[in-house]
């Protein structure tokens, strides 16, 4: 057993010499483990502040870049618009346009009167048609803005006065129809001296009565609008309300089953043919205008438009609160485009001239509404707002914004004006 010993003890002495081989071991894989997670660690926190060094300035360029786009569109936008708000056209944009342009010159145009006026329907041509007596509504046969002709029924009323009268009418017809068959048969009595005369004249007496009470029985219907007729011809009652004259029925306040007075208008004609212009003259203008004088009319509803009328009233006063006297021209109007309480603007003629520049009223556009023009310049064409003056036909006197010898577009405007609003917007973008 002795001789076994030693052979434990090497195998102790190998177990610890294995030991430290093992924690050697260890502590290298420990060691490499510490340097990767160190190296990571300092790695990591340089990647963004290099990263940051690089973005930015590759954004900063970009932006600089479309900075300088929107800078070199503003320019030319600019450029287009021009310096001083000038409109820029090449040659073949103001050709493709039609742009023509006129030297303005003083020249002489009528002296005119301008007056700020109202239309009205001619007072003389207008009825307010109301029944006689009074009566129901039993049918509305016009409408308001009917055109109607002179006799035409408006209305069919029903009233039981104008019934009464009819019943005595036909009751005094019937009794001078007796009493004219007895007296012609008293007359032929007394040729033949059968009766006596106080027969005759008794029977003369009593036809020269019913005669009376027919005659007023008739009288007394015709005065209610009735017409003689049979009762087998309908209600007797019934009778229609008729316009006066041709014309449009500008009011109505017929309505079926409401009771109609004779002092109240059931409907109202108007003859539209012709219209009266009613405006103010101011006392330092009552030595400029005379009756008879001619009239241009102008109102908004037809601006390229002008009506001629005539001067045919100027009031013998003043009214005393707006120191002017009321006047009036009076214009046909036939195809009744013109209506009743329109504003208008009369410019009636002095019959004297003055010198004005004028422009086609095609020239002057409205612009956010101010009038303007475009005087032509060099290099492009200048937006200009002006004062504008009468109408003289088929154009407008200019009283500010131009001077004589410039040159304005009188043609092809509406291109510059839509040049000019778009380069607006552009600048409000």
């Amino acid at each position: 057993m002795r001789p076994q010993a030693p052979m434990s003890l090497n195998k102790t002495s190998s177990r610890v010499l294995s030991m430290p081989t093992l924690s050697l071991r260890r502590a290298a894989w420990l060691a490499l483990l510490t340097s990767a997670i160190a190296l990571a660690a300092c790695n990591q926190p340089d990647a963004p502040p290099d990263q940051a060094k690089v973005t930015p300035p590759a954004k900063g360029k970009a932006a600089s870049s479309q900075e300088a786009g929107e800078k070199e569109n503003a320019e030319k936008e600019s450029n287009e618009a021009g310096e001083a708000g000038l409109l820029r056209l090449s040659a073949e944009e103001i050709e493709t346009a039609g742009i023509q342009v006129e030297d303005l010159e003083m020249k002489p145009v009528a002296d005119q009167v301008v007056l700020t006026a109202t239309i009205r329907a001619n007072q003389d041509r207008i009825a307010h048609v109301a029944p006689r007596v009074s009566a129901r509504v039993a049918k509305s046969v016009a409408n308001l803005g009917d055109s109607v002709k002179v006799g035409q029924a408006l209305a069919v009323l029903d009233s039981l006065e104008l019934g009464e009268a009819h019943s005595a009418y036909r009751q005094a017809q019937s009794q001078f129809a007796l009493t004219k068959a007895d007296f012609e048969r008293a007359e032929k009595l007394k040729v033949d001296e059968i009766i006596p005369e106080k027969d005759y004249l008794r029977a003369r007496s009593e036809y020269e009565k019913a005669r009376a009470a027919w005659r007023a029985a008739d009288d007394r219907l015709r005065l209610l609008d009735g017409e003689h007729r049979d009762s087998d011809q309908g209600p007797t009652s019934l009778f229609p309300l008729r316009a006066p004259f041709a014309g449009t029925v500008i009011e109505k306040r017929a309505v079926v089953g409401e009771l109609a007075q004779p002092d109240k208008s059931l409907f109202t004609v108007a003859d539209l043919s012709t219209l009266w212009i009613e405006a103010n003259l101011f006392e330092k203008d009552l030595s400029r205008v005379r009756l008879g004088a001619r009239a241009i009319v102008t109102v908004s509803a037809y601006p390229e438009e002008t009506f001629q009328g005539r001067l045919t009233y100027i009031s013998s006063t003043v009214d005393k609160e707006t120191r002017a006297v009321p006047a009036r021209v009076e214009m046909p109007n036939p195809d009744r485009r013109l209506k009743p309480e329109m504003f208008a603007t009369a410019a009636i003629a002095t019959g004297g001239t003055t010198s004005a520049l004028t422009l086609p009223q095609s020239a002057v556009l409205l612009v956010n509404g101010q009038p303007m023009a475009f005087v032509s310049e060099e290099g492009g064409f200048e937006p200009r707002a002006v004062e504008l003056g009468e109408k003289v036909g088929s154009r407008v006197v200019i009283r500010g914004g131009i001077k004589p010898g410039e040159s304005v577009v009188v043609a092809g405007a509406y291109a510059l004006k839509a040049r000019l609003l778009k380069s607006q917007i552009g600048d409000a973008d």
